[in-house]
């Protein structure tokens, strides 16, 4: 006990917590603390006091968000924030409510800024030091309708904007700081270098938070909890499961067994690929089961996108129960949760419409009387991808695109075959292949290709075809939440499209989708 209290001591002594009023673009507050080495949690502004002052942060971040302080119910900074003498950064939302709630004034503008707009720095401030000088203009990225229009006692003003005079103010004696605009975001070029400020030298964090770290203390952490009992894990052969799988086989070695269902769904060479390296490079005691058959039987004729994934999803509960019942049943269930998930489970913006249904092993639990093991869960993507890196699990699994676990059948628009799937696998195979050789994998974040709903006319050689067409998919993202299209030149998108039309028999036609997350999601179904 004492030695994971030690590494538990070492890893979050030094804390910050981050206040969400809502904002869009909270996780990446999160994400650029943690990048500095700073553990950092996102919590809700309800939170209460108690709570906040358990958790003992170095310093404390409020969000933006999309209310107006002005409304009369509008969310409001909890007490305990200012009573515990710790440095407090408020961006946008978060400044007007500092300032609001410190007997400063904020009103609505009739000169708002959204985008790309310049803060010209008028004096020097501990949040600024070796970043922006004074007398510079710089550029930062504006969403606000709000602004403020006159500071609290004890604050100046460090940076004004075309729309906002208070852009940055500055309280140095209480160490209070605000933004208007946010520096967490990519499109204020010097932000992670301000927010870093603000945790390394104002709130005095010296950056320990590592992978290693981090795995040390989840390996100690998993072994108190399971003790010398069994766990299983779904492995699918996406980036999540096999991470958590390879720390918990470290953690507790044979004690763990993975089940790795096919359901017939994955693309060329896949599982062939995952059995080999957990039995092999990893030594994982591992349970392939091939229900390809009965997935497919089960999709026979089935075209409405939603059947389609809530068909996978029960099918997977009931063939992984089966398996796990064959071991004589476990006390655990791995699973490869990861912080958004725990984020969005107590999210202050309520729920949301279902833009569709997410595949996973929910319900397992309760019906198998288990409880869950997640040693992902205080992790976002990019830091399981740089976890699975410190424990050597090849870049070909732990850098792969984001897969959907519904597979390749959410990528054939219409009903599922085995000869639909086939042809959909060889122009996947030949579209990443082409993108591999091209050096350009790892800058974007998903590349795919979809089998259309529709046959078109062509000609080769002297004759008449009626065959396919195909789509081709490719998008640039930070977290998956929006996407921009990737560039492709044309030279590329032709020569992979000859491939295809040459070489995979039943193809004529080869699309490139342009649209960008939003209007449209990621995958088409």
């Amino acid at each position: 006990m004492t030695q994971v209290s030690d590494l538990e001591q070492s890893l979050h002594e030094e804390k910050i917590l981050i206040l969400d009023f809502g904002s869009q673009v909270t996780q990446l507050i999160a994400r650029r603390v943690r990048e500095s080495g700073v553990y950092c949690e996102i919590w809700p502004y309800t939170s209460k006091n108690e709570k906040i002052r358990s958790f003992a942060p170095k310093g404390i971040i409020l969000s933006g968000g999309p209310a107006s302080v002005a409304d009369q119910d509008s969310p409001r900074i909890p007490d305990e924030v200012f009573a515990l003498n710790i440095p407090v950064l408020g961006i946008c939302y978060g400044e007007q409510a500092m300032c609001h709630q410190l007997g400063g004034q904020v009103e609505s503008s009739d000169h708002r800024e959204f985008g790309r707009a310049h803060v010209d720095v008028v004096e020097d401030s501990s949040l600024c030091r070796g970043v922006w000088a004074r007398g510079s203009r710089e550029q930062v990225w504006m969403s606000h309708g709000d602004r403020v229009v006159k500071l609290p006692p004890g604050f100046k003003v460090i940076g004004t904007s075309e729309g906002a005079p208070y852009a940055m103010i500055a309280d140095e004696g209480r160490r209070l700081y605000g933004v208007q605009f946010h520096p967490e975001v990519v499109h204020t070029p010097h932000g992670a270098a301000l927010l870093k400020n603000f945790t390394h030298n104002i709130a005095g964090c010296r950056g320990n938070w590592t992978m290693a770290s981090f795995r040390d203390l989840e390996i100690e952490r998993i072994r108190q909890q399971v003790g010398d009992k069994k766990v299983i894990c779904g492995l699918s052969g996406g980036v999540d499961s096999a991470v958590a799988a390879v720390l918990i086989h470290q953690a507790i070695g044979d004690q763990l067994t993975c089940i790795f269902v096919d359901h017939g769904m994955l693309r060329q060479g896949e599982v062939d690929e995952v059995v080999k390296t957990f039995t092999g490079q990893f030594n994982i005691p591992l349970i392939k089961r091939d229900a390809s058959d009965l997935f497919l039987k089960e999709l026979e004729g089935v075209k409405d996108p939603e059947i389609k994934r809530k068909t996978i999803g029960r099918l997977f509960v009931e063939v992984f129960e089966e398996e796990a019942k064959k071991l004589g049943g476990a006390d655990f269930l791995a699973q490869g949760t990861l912080y958004p998930d725990v984020i969005e489970s107590v999210s202050v913006t309520g729920s949301s419409v279902t833009i569709k249904s997410h595949h996973n092993v929910g319900g397992l639990p309760e019906r198998m009387n288990m409880q869950l093991v997640e040693p992902l869960r205080d992790l976002f993507k990019d830091e399981v991808r740089d976890l699975g890196r410190e424990m050597g699990i090849p870049e070909n699994i732990v850098g792969r695109h984001p897969f959907p676990g519904p597979g390749l059948a959410i990528r054939i628009l219409s009903d599922i075959t085995n000869d639909k799937l086939d042809l959909l696998r060889k122009i996947d195979s030949i579209y990443l292949e082409e993108i591999r050789s091209a050096g350009l994998y790892d800058a974007i974040w998903q590349a795919f290709a979809v089998l259309l709903p529709v046959r078109t006319v062509g000609v080769m050689g002297d004759g008449r075809t009626y065959d396919h067409a195909c789509a081709l998919r490719a998008v640039t993202s930070v977290d998956g939440m929006t996407a921009d299209v990737y560039p492709f030149d044309m030279a590329f998108l032709t020569r992979v499209a000859g491939r295809i039309v040459n070489e995979v028999r039943g193809v004529n036609r080869v699309t490139y989708d342009i649209t960008s997350k939003p209007p449209g999601t990621i995958e088409w179904e």
